[in-house]
């Protein structure tokens, strides 16, 4: 059933989107190794602009810094990649979590309920998020290739709607 508010919204929206791409990793250094970086550049250059793309270390401050060097540079939509696990040098959700004013709980639910169907119990290990950050949509998924694809079909095609209401 669609929601005539939902698609009041969406008709609403932003016509142009701007899209910043982050990608959290210790050992990829180069582009041609940003397998899941590479992808999410792909995906989005069919619908949006993407004005950024950076490959940092997983560091607190790096993130801290890139994220707002991205809003500064007026992207509407940073995507992250990497660094949502548990092990002790995963530090994105724990950075983006700290910096939304506003979480989309949606997102995470939606990924680990897909994450589930296909991998099983594993799926707990999933900590993919997104919220609002000074009116910037940040999300964050994990970095394997599979779980970019799955997250970015999950959310893409929201993101004008998502933008339109994070403005306001």
């Amino acid at each position: 059933m669609k929601s005539k508010s939902m698609e009041l919204h969406k008709k609403l929206s932003p016509k142009e989107i701007n899209c910043g791409i982050i990608t959290l990793s210790d050992s990829k250094t180069s582009e041609s190794e940003d397998t899941s970086g590479n992808y999410i550049y792909d995906k989005l250059k069919e619908k949006y602009s993407v004005k950024s793309k950076k490959i940092i270390p997983d560091e607190k401050d790096f993130l801290t810094k890139t994220i707002e060097k991205m809003i500064e540079d007026k992207i509407d939509v940073i995507v992250t990649t990497g660094g949502t696990g548990i092990e002790s040098r995963d530090i994105t959700i724990e950075t983006i979590e700290s910096l939304i004013d506003k979480k989309i709980d949606g997102f995470g639910e939606i990924f680990r309920q897909n994450s589930y169907a296909q991998l099983g119990s594993g799926a707990l290990l999933s900590r993919a998020t997104a919220g609002v950050y000074k009116q910037t949509i940040i999300i964050s998924m994990p970095g394997s290739p599979n779980a970019v694809k799955m997250g970015l079909e999950i959310i893409i095609n929201e993101f004008k709607h998502l933008v339109n209401h994070a403005k306001r």
